[in-house]
């Protein structure tokens, strides 16, 4: 894969994973609703800080594990392949079909609004698993999986946060429009379809 088409897969890819209603849309969504813009950019501000932390696990645990270890590479492919296909499943055969329930089953109580950002993604293995099933198969062959993670991590989080400011900015209009049935149906079976996509790419792919 070259550079150019690495980018624009992971780009493309991204964003509509940035833009499915969950748990992240959730928060940063209601806090700007309830307590206001700026402790939803607050949140925002945490949420970013977990993928970057999640990130550097990645890069610098398994990142590396998968750049030396055929062994190692196979079995997370597999792992990273099965997890995709049935998130994919769920999505597609029971997408979710409101935000209620995505902010009340997190269980960070705190009201420092950085910290419930940060903490709700780290303490989520799933945003792990996803992490190291999904980054590597945008690394192009022969560059360094350490920069590329963090490289593609820091474009998870552009994304995330330009998309955080128009949910911050457009609270009234966007909350109205992301709270419609049939909107979050289509965006979770949308992402389900690219995940299933992934999970194939993924068996095919070799180190």
């Amino acid at each position: 894969m070259l550079v150019t088409d690495a980018l624009l897969a992971f780009i493309v890819a991204a964003t509509l994973l940035t833009l499915t209603p969950g748990l992240d849309t959730a928060l940063v969504l209601r806090t700007a609703t309830v307590e206001g813009g700026k402790k939803a950019l607050h949140a925002a501000l945490g949420i970013n800080a977990g993928c970057f932390i999640w990130g550097a696990m990645v890069a610098f645990g398994l990142g590396t594990l998968i750049a030396v270890s055929e062994l190692a590479f196979n079995i997370l492919k597999w792992c990273g392949a099965l997890y995709l296909c049935w998130l994919g499943i769920q999505m597609i055969v029971r997408p979710s079909q409101s935000l209620a329930g995505e902010t009340a089953s997190s269980p960070i109580k705190t009201q420092n609004w950085f910290i419930r950002g940060m903490l709700g993604n780290v303490l989520n293995p799933k945003m792990g698993v996803f992490y190291v099933s999904f980054l590597p198969q945008f690394i192009p062959q022969g560059h360094s999986p350490v920069l590329w993670i963090f490289g593609l991590v820091s474009i998870h989080i552009l994304l995330g946060t330009i998309w955080s400011l128009l949910l911050i900015y457009a609270t009234r209009p966007l909350s109205h429009l992301l709270r419609r049935e049939n909107v979050i149906k289509w965006m979770n079976r949308a992402t389900g379809g690219l995940f299933l996509f992934f999970a194939f790419k993924l068996v095919l792919s070799r180190r």
